[in-house]
């Protein structure tokens, strides 16, 4: 499906897959609305995505990716994929040929982005579509491949379970993440007992209820705060009773406060 507009050409659309170089690349994607969604969709091609501004999440291979500023999400060729952005969102993007890198993961995955790894990224998205392959630019192309290869990977990850029960449980908490239901209460209506619960959460997540739990709030912690929405209305939304209470979480998870983590991003 085309998704993406040739920056030199205003309103052609061109999908990636239809152009015959190793790796396409399309920069200053931007989104002005609050929010849009891409339904699941893939590419032949293998995708990297960079956000400069604004909050990304991917939710693919039964996993939801956080990608806030200063971070890029991998997706493998061929890996259906949903992609909702929130807030202003500007970012970079390059799809390519399964047989053009093999040094890139196998499987999805977020990366944070290096100062030489986003100038790599803006200078060749402005490229031509069909760069002269053997030249510079094809040599711009193979250094920014290395550089993704070896940058260093994020958390913020989220496995999401496959039974109908536990991903209703997830939409739910998504929906409403103020709602701080219990484990018991959760068994409950679905008609489950709380060991039940928790050994199929384990199962289907390889982690706790309660960790699972917590990391997803983190997760859309991080995308609130990329919109630019208040320390303390984020907190309130997430259903903690104290801004200080939602900041030790935050720190315990990520390994820095939400003013101080997201303040670093910015400044990338």
């Amino acid at each position: 499906m085309p998704i993406l507009s040739y920056p030199h050409k205003e309103n052609e659309w061109i999908e990636p897959d239809d152009i015959d170089r190793p790796v396409v690349t399309f920069g200053g994607i931007t989104a002005a609305a609050t929010s849009f969604e891409l339904d699941l969709h893939h590419h032949r091609k293998g995708q990297i995505l960079l956000v400069q501004r604004g909050a990304l999440s991917c939710e693919m291979e039964r996993g939801l990716w956080i990608v806030p500023p200063r971070s890029a999400v991998w997706i493998p060729g061929g890996t259906p994929h949903a992609i909702r952005a929130s807030g202003i969102m500007e970012g970079y993007c390059a799809f390519v040929a399964p047989d053009a890198a093999p040094c890139l993961p196998t499987r999805c995955c977020a990366v944070s982005v290096t100062p030489l790894l986003r100038e790599l990224l803006i200078r060749a998205a402005h490229l031509p579509a069909f760069y002269e392959e053997g030249g510079a630019e094809s040599r711009l192309l193979t250094v920014l491949l290395d550089e993704f290869a070896s940058a260093e990977r994020d958390d913020l990850h989220l496995p999401m379970p496959g039974d109908s029960r536990l991903r209703r449980i997830a939409d739910l908490m998504m929906a409403s993440p103020g709602d701080r239901v219990t484990l018991d209460i959760w068994a409950k209506r679905t008609g489950m007992s709380e060991r039940s619960l928790a050994r199929l959460t384990a199962r289907e997540t390889g982690m706790s209820f309660g960790n699972w739990r917590q990391q997803l709030m983190v997760m859309l912690a991080v995308g609130r705060l990329a919109e630019g929405v208040a320390i303390q209305q984020v907190a309130a939304d997430l259903g903690y009773e104290s801004v200080p209470s939602f900041v030790t979480m935050f720190r315990k998870t990520l390994g820095a406060a939400p003013g101080r983590y997201m303040a670093a991003r910015q400044a990338g």
